[in-house]
């Protein structure tokens, strides 16, 4: 086990949600499941309790845990894309499979796990700072999705 692993809180849906992301996202995939030994106030003695999984190279387990807490935008995965396809790609995916949209480039999957589809000439934007910091934050303050050639038009022009 790693010294730090994300642990993400489910109603009972933990290994439909890791098979999800295993599916969608690179260097993503589903480890070990554990089942409860006895019941528990979310379930059953032989459900899912546990599964371990990776999100693009990190570690995490999911806890079916019952409804007693829900995800809430306080965590985020944020995905770095090269491209516009990519960008729509995983977008795509999370909002397509019973997902919602956002603004900024934020988007929540269905179990509420909320996601940044970053490309990554938006975080370049950002680093340059000043104007053209500027600009690309004025334009991605109108987007849900991140719309490339609008962020590379922001940066491009003159104040």
């Amino acid at each position: 086990m790693n010294k730090n692993t994300i642990c993400l809180w489910y109603d009972k849906d933990a290994e439909a949600a890791a098979r999800f992301y295993a599916e969608t996202f690179p260097d993503t995939s589903v480890g070990k499941i554990h089942c409860a030994p006895s019941d528990f106030p979310g379930g059953k003695e032989g459900d899912v309790l546990l599964v371990e999984f990776t999100v693009c190279g990190i570690p995490c387990v999911g806890l079916n845990g019952g409804d007693v807490f829900k995800q809430t935008e306080a965590f985020s995965f944020q995905i770095a894309t090269e491209d516009q396809a990519e960008t729509d790609r995983y977008w795509n995916a999370i909002v397509g499979n019973g997902g919602q949209e956002s603004a900024c480039g934020w988007c929540k999957d269905k179990w509420g796990v909320s996601w940044q589809i970053t490309p990554r000439i938006l975080t370049d934007a950002m680093a340059e700072g000043g104007d053209v910091a500027k600009r690309a934050f004025e334009a991605m303050m109108e987007m849900g999705k991140i719309d490339v050639a609008k962020i590379e038009a922001a940066m491009r022009a003159k104040a």
